[in-house]
């Protein structure tokens, strides 16, 4: 469905941020994009999206290919045309509107459509904008800004949804709630979703299949569940221990040459 192919990308073309990055992502799965900061995976899903554009970055090597055509350096409206919608990390809210309207805007990328049904839709995914549909929506909480950003990419029916560290500055049980959101929008919906998160034990929790990057590289990938039992992904980005202990980083001393892959 979405296949990048040894993708570099260079911003001003002379900053190299992304390094022969290879992903697969198949018809309604969930993929998991984990990494600290700095690793690219924000890079990665705004070459897929084309909001590369925005901060004069471009693909300068490799391929993205979706159903079979290529889309690297398109524009982001001909992307989100297509079916690829990003949700940015940061809950990007247009804040003078409410929250309802912030909705119907992600509606219009669609010729045909239903406003009143697709409101119907995400309202029963996310019962609590219905309560704040005629709230401005610069008001709103950081929880209920993350449903309504999710709620107005929900609106464009995507056939592949990149969610960009959904449960960033969120409570634990809030965090919880909008994954088993994801999972379900997933089933119900048949719609792909890669999520790039420094939660890795959330992501990697619903995922079926998972990436790891370092330095603009994939580094790891394998099915979530093997890779949540590495050693080096339970130490490193877990906090576990070998003994499945929690542990401090502050005990870990130049980690990064322990780490298999560097």
């Amino acid at each position: 469905m979405l296949k990048l192919n040894n993708v570099e990308v260079k911003y001003v073309g002379v900053i190299l941020v992304l390094r022969g990055v290879s992903l697969d992502i198949r018809e309604g799965t969930i993929i998991a994009l984990l990494g600290s900061n700095g690793a690219g995976k924000t890079t990665t899903l705004k070459a897929i999206s084309g909001l590369l554009h925005t901060e004069l970055g471009e693909v300068t090597a490799g391929t993205i290919e979706y159903d079979g055509s290529r889309i690297e350096n398109q524009n982001p409206e001909a992307v989100a045309k297509r079916g690829i919608i990003q949700v940015m990390e940061g809950r990007k809210v247009l804040g003078h509107l409410t929250a309802e309207e912030n909705l119907t805007l992600g509606g219009y990328i669609i010729k045909k459509a239903n406003f009143k049904k697709d409101l119907d839709m995400v309202y029963d995914y996310f019962p609590k904008l219905k309560n704040l549909r005629n709230a401005t929506s610069g008001y709103l909480s950081g929880g209920e800004q993350q449903m309504l950003v999710m709620g107005r990419a929900m609106m464009a029916h995507p056939k592949i949804m990149l969610l960009d560290e959904p449960s960033l500055g969120l409570a634990p049980l809030l965090v919880k709630e909008i994954y088993e959101i994801v999972s379900r929008f997933n089933a119900e919906e048949k719609t792909s979703v890669l999520i790039v998160e420094q939660n890795a034990r959330a992501a990697l929790s619903i995922s079926e299949y998972s990436y790891v990057m370092e330095n603009g590289r994939v580094v790891l990938d394998g099915p979530s569940s093997k890779l949540a039992d590495n050693e080096d992904i339970k130490e490193f980005y877990l906090g576990l221990s070998k003994l499945g202990e929690k542990k401090s980083f502050r005990e870990v001393k130049h980690y990064k040459r322990r780490k298999r892959w560097l």
